[in-house]
């Protein structure tokens, strides 16, 4: 039996728990969730969810009553007189801490049974017990419309948003040519309609379907009386829909890619052209040069210049008849294609150009390098010595002859370089050496001279 002390402390702490109740339920009957499921058309695991929290509900306010009945029976007992008897003591007791509230079926939801399991008709319980249903009940109740709302909060306008972003960009791919059946973009956007609808309808359906609890609602229940009134924690699955954002960035980037083609095309099928040219341009100087060389150089191999790139001019005018068609992303390969095989060919006809001319690039550096020692030999004062000035003409009559001999010429242009160098003094008519730290006498000055004359003659 509990002393008056005691009784006291109970009615506080039960009043004030009572408060806490009804303003928790309060609060779920004004949840969104909760008007957003009531009346609602559910399928799969939020039909069979619900249909179990559903009468909860209405449950809890009334275990709610029972409750507050219970202890308004007590707080009238006790304020009765400021020192209760014990026979009221013992009343207060039973009120308080016995099975002293008598409650229709509703059982606490738990893992041990099914939640479609029969109920007992009448149950004596105490105070606590009674709280901790409630709390089982709200448990489960929540659990559902805080889930329910988290998904229907976070989705169905983000899938709408979606949804009109996909129209938009089936409306570019069709401005570009891209056509169900006719290009792979046009069947992604159309499988991702159809997976957007269906995701839409599953969200409104089932919305339980994309909810992921951090723990499992059979553990909720049974912590209850410790975590009640609060909502359960977890996250809703965006996985699926954010893969379908992205595939449809993707899809978006790539028919923008075909829109600014579209707008490029002529330009770059211009510069395709202007590379030809350039590359039919080169060819035919190669092919003149080809010819002077055979005319103009003697016993010379000179490669055979390439003809002009037929299967190229072929793949421009199917380029172009894609322009005019509207066929983009037929246009955008064989483009790129085409820029790199000009780019190609335009490189392949100035190497030929670069092979062909060879020799007469070489005639060309003999000539520059003859004029250079030409006024190498006019700058040492021996433009007028006979073997200067044979040499020279040896050479320029090569280098201007037809056809001409690179290689004799070549020969003469070195013979006319070598004619230029100074000449080196001969042993004997160096300086003789200093003897003992003095000047060689003059004696032996006169005997080196003779010496020196004796060595010309």
């Amino acid at each position: 039996m509990l002393n008056r002390e005691e009784v006291d402390r109970a009615l506080a702490r039960l009043g004030a728990e009572r408060d806490a109740v009804e303003a928790a339920l309060l609060a779920l009957q004004d949840h969104q969730g909760l008007r957003l499921l009531t009346g609602a058309e559910l399928a799969g695991r939020t039909r069979e969810r619900w249909s179990a929290a559903e009468g909860g509900v209405a449950l809890l306010w009334a275990l709610f009553d029972r409750y507050a009945e219970a202890l308004a029976s007590a707080r009238a007992v006790r304020s009765r007189r400021n020192r209760p008897t014990a026979a009221e003591l013992a009343e207060l007791s039973e009120l308080l801490s016995g099975r002293s509230v008598t409650v229709s079926g509703g059982r606490l939801p738990d893992a041990a049974a099914g939640l479609g399991a029969p109920a007992r008709l009448v149950e004596q319980v105490t105070l606590a017990e009674l709280l901790e249903r409630m709390n089982g009940w709200y448990a489960l109740v929540v659990d559902v419309v805080s889930a329910v709302d988290a998904v229907w909060s976070a989705l169905p306008a983000r899938i709408d948003l979606l949804l009109a972003e996909l129209g938009r960009v089936q409306m570019l791919a069709g401005s570009v040519g891209v056509r169900p059946g006719g290009h792979p973009l046009a069947d992604d956007l159309a499988e991702l309609a159809e997976q957007l609808t269906a995701l839409r309808t599953l969200v409104v359906s089932d919305p339980l379907a994309l909810w992921r609890p951090s723990r499992v609602p059979a553990q909720r229940g049974r912590e209850a009386a410790g975590g009640a009134w609060t909502s359960p924690a977890g996250a809703v699955d965006t996985a699926g829909f954010d893969r379908m954002g992205r595939r449809l960035d993707d899809v978006r980037v790539e028919l923008e890619g075909l829109l600014r083609l579209r707008d490029e095309s002529h330009e770059r099928l211009q510069q395709v052209a202007d590379l030809l040219q350039r590359a039919d341009l080169t060819l035919g100087e190669a092919r003149r040069a080809r010819g002077e060389v055979l005319a103009k150089i003697a016993a010379t191999e000179v490669p055979p210049v390439p003809g002009p790139p037929s299967a190229l001019r072929e793949a421009i005018g199917q380029a172009v008849d894609f322009q005019q068609t509207g066929q983009w992303h037929r246009l955008g390969p064989l483009l790129d294609a085409l820029e790199d095989a000009a780019a190609k060919e335009l490189g392949r006809a100035r190497q030929a150009l670069t092979e062909v001319a060879q020799p007469l690039a070489v005639r060309a550096e003999l000539r520059g390098r003859l004029e250079a020692y030409k006024a190498m030999a006019a700058r040492l004062g021996l433009a007028e010595d006979p073997e200067v000035v044979e040499r020279f003409e040896k050479a320029r009559w090569l280098l201007w002859s037809a056809p001409c001999d690179l290689r004799a010429a070549a020969e003469a242009v070195g013979r006319f370089q070598q004619a230029l160098r100074p000449p080196q003094p001969r042993p004997e008519q160096r300086a003789p050496a200093v003897r003992d730290g003095r000047p060689p006498e003059q004696g032996d000055q006169r005997d080196l001279r003779d010496q020196g004359e004796d060595s010309d003659g």
